[in-house]
């Protein structure tokens, strides 16, 4: 049975006990100073300041980022999500909660956790599919190499903001197929990238691999992602490298980490593949890690998408293997994204690129008005569910951002 909490949450709520993601916030008391929280319902628990008042550890809840509790390792996580579901269902635990719930709707939510590498991925067969329909007409879509490793490209860290930020326009080289020359100046064909993160806790030593079944031993929780993405300057630049200035001008994500171990009712088998891979990537006799995941975009409040994560070719576990096989460590606060989630509909794009076949078939709003790409002053929404037990759903939150010039 699911487990349930005194407060007044409704039973099926996105955010109850079954998912207690975790976040950073600042709220009105004090608003200089960070703390970590879970979300409840529509209220966020300073876990700090519950656990000195429950008499628990408080130390690594405490801090100000997620990055000291995630380097802890799995066991303490374990440990401390348990405290953590006993304050919210045993109430005798009432008198250490109640003075140290804040309301959602009066906090600032911050990146929860500092990021060290950021790396993303290009896993949705039916995304690198209708891309290579795209860009390469005539010719077989998919790379000869694509259903033998997961592709990714090394982003920046840097530029990786809190859901919210305002996304600037960037500026970069632009050059169209009849276009003599290059010219300079902002990205007219600016697009989104609906997107599911996972972010590392346990890190490794240089020159260690971490394999397929010791994923959730290094792995601390998913988010939402929006890999903002100038199709224009990415053009340009991309051949022989790969991306660059196309992509690290803005990366957003959700101010909300779902636990992994919030997700075991999500755990679905991926696809079937149709080539075998090879030893480090074989996941057919291991436990799954696909996950039914539904995305929903939304352009300026109307709904535009709905990607299915489930259909995602390589899983995060997979993808985790391929980025350390050569060696390369692992440090807490890696971020590693899943690549735009595509599913075979039409309505099942994750990027504007797809669902308006490059331009050609504009994507039309209530207001009368269309988008081939985003202009100045949209906003984008994703959000998105799983299963959770009992027929519960689980809630990521929402990462969002307005286009400014």
């Amino acid at each position: 049975m699911t487990a349930t909490t005194w407060l007044a949450v409704p039973a099926d709520s996105p955010f109850g006990v079954h998912n207690l993601p975790y976040g950073v916030f600042t709220a009105p008391d004090r608003p200089g100073r960070r703390r970590i929280g879970v979300r409840i319902g529509e209220q966020v628990l300073d876990l700090g300041a519950t656990a000195r008042a429950a008499g628990a550890p408080s130390v690594l809840l405490d801090a100000d980022t997620l990055n000291p509790l995630m380097a802890a390792g799995r066991s303490t996580w374990t440990s401390v999500r348990a405290a953590i579901t006993e304050w919210l269902t045993d109430e005798a635990h009432r008198p250490a909660v109640v003075p140290n719930l804040v309301d959602l709707a009066e906090v600032e939510l911050h990146l929860p956790f500092e990021v060290a590498d950021y790396v993303d991925f290009y896993a949705s067969e039916h995304h690198a599919t209708n891309l290579g329909r795209l860009f390469r007409p005539g010719s077989e879509p998919l790379t000869p190499n694509w259903k033998h490793l997961p592709i990714g490209y090394h982003g920046r860290a840097g530029t990786v903001v809190v859901s919210g930020t305002p996304v600037v326009r960037p500026h970069g080289q632009r050059k169209a197929p009849t276009d003599p020359l290059p010219s300079f100046g902002p990205s007219r064909r600016l697009d989104i990238e609906a997107e599911v993160a996972f972010v590392v806790g346990t890190p490794t030593e240089l020159g260690s691999r971490v394999a397929l079944a010791d994923f959730a031993e290094h792995v601390f929780g998913v988010l939402l992602l929006n890999d903002w993405s100038a199709r224009d300057i990415q053009a340009w630049e991309y051949v022989p490298l790969g991306p660059f200035l196309g992509k690290s001008f803005a990366t957003s994500v959700a101010p909300w980490v779902v636990p992994l171990a919030a997700l075991e009712h999500a755990r679905v088998a991926p696809p079937a593949r149709d080539v075998e891979p090879l030893e480090y990537l074989d996941d057919r006799a291991a436990e799954p890690w696909g996950l039914d995941l539904d995305l929903e975009v939304s352009l300026n409040g109307h709904p535009v998408s709905r990607p299915p994560f489930a259909a995602m070719y390589w899983t995060a576990a997979q993808q985790l293997a391929h980025m350390t096989v050569n060696g390369a460590n692992l440090r807490t606060g890696d971020l590693y994204a899943s690549g735009t989630v595509s599913g075979p509909e039409p309505e099942t794009r994750g990027a504007l690129i797809e669902l308006t076949w490059n331009g050609e078939n504009p994507v039309k709003l209530p207001d009368g008005t269309t988008r081939t790409f985003l202009e100045n002053g949209d906003e984008v929404s994703i959000t998105a569910t799983a299963p959770g037990p009992d027929g519960t759903r689980i809630g990521f939150g929402e990462v969002y951002g307005r286009i400014v010039p």
